[in-house]
């Protein structure tokens, strides 16, 4: 009996633990503050509750083709790392935007949820402020970023909705890499992505890698068959999660280019 209650007590102080401390597992910031890379203008953000965010700008290199995109990262790192990505969509005649959420590039705040969705708000209402409409807007999401956009899109409709690396929702690819523990019960960060994907109406890509080993390909493809309105299904053979093909190759690249002239 005492042995048994020992290990009760010692799971159940596991579970507070991971309780706690589970967005430090969630968002992984590089918080180093950067400044614009080439060619693109360094612009700040704020949110609804006062949050002040950097972000760059780019403009379109050669024909302006009258479409912005919006880009929402994955959970590491800070937009500096996005900047290839960034630069080869201006290359195509796009009109980029790329933030860093609450807490990641120098930011103030910590992460959450609700906060990177009051984050994203703020970089599409400067798009609108700056003369790009919704409609003329492609939404980009990055893995955890494709959860983010696909919230944004249940109440403010993009032209298009491209998604790399999506998961179901962050318990299902959080019971993938912890299968010992009740990750359902224990989040408080949900990040419903197919089931809000399922009443979205703009045409979306999806793009994912066949070897990817942080979102699974089956979660990606779940995904796509939840879309209402898919345009795209991008499998990227031999890509995980991180390689440089899946993160700003030209089959994403062509992929937001063909979504783009559809608008």
């Amino acid at each position: 009996m005492r042995v048994a209650l020992i290990v009760v007590s010692v799971a159940l102080l596991l579970l507070a633990v991971l309780w706690g401390y589970q967005r430090q597992l969630i968002y992984l910031p590089d918080t180093t503050a950067v400044s614009a890379s080439a060619g693109a203008q360094d612009v700040v953000l704020e949110t609804s509750d006062g949050v002040k965010l950097g972000a760059w700008l780019l403009r379109p290199r050669g024909p302006d083709r009258g479409v912005a995109v919006l880009v929402a990262n994955g959970n590491g790192g800070n937009r500096a790392g996005r900047a290839p990505l960034a630069q080869a969509l201006a290359a195509e005649g796009l009109t980029v935007l790329l933030f860093d959420y609450r807490g990641y590039g120098g930011n103030e705040g910590s992460p959450s949820e609700q906060g990177l969705a009051r984050d994203v708000r703020a970089a599409q209402r400067y798009l609108v402020e700056s003369g790009v409409p919704p409609e003329r807007t492609v939404y980009f999401g990055e893995s955890l970023g494709a959860a983010v956009v696909t919230e944004l899109t249940t109440s403010v409709a993009p032209g298009g909705l491209v998604l790399r690396s999506p998961f179901v929702d962050l318990a299902s690819v959080g019971q993938v890499h912890y299968p010992f523990l009740p990750v359902g019960l224990l989040l408080r960060d949900k990040f419903p992505l197919a089931e809000q994907l399922a009443g979205v109406k703009a045409p979306v890509a999806v793009v994912y890698g066949s070897e990817d080993s942080v979102v699974p390909p089956e979660q990606s493809r779940e995904v796509a068959d939840a879309a209402p309105t898919l345009k795209d299904l991008v499998e990227i053979p031999g890509a995980d999660h991180n390689d440089a093909a899946l993160v700003h190759g030209p089959e994403v690249i062509a992929a937001v280019v063909r979504l783009a002239e559809q608008l």
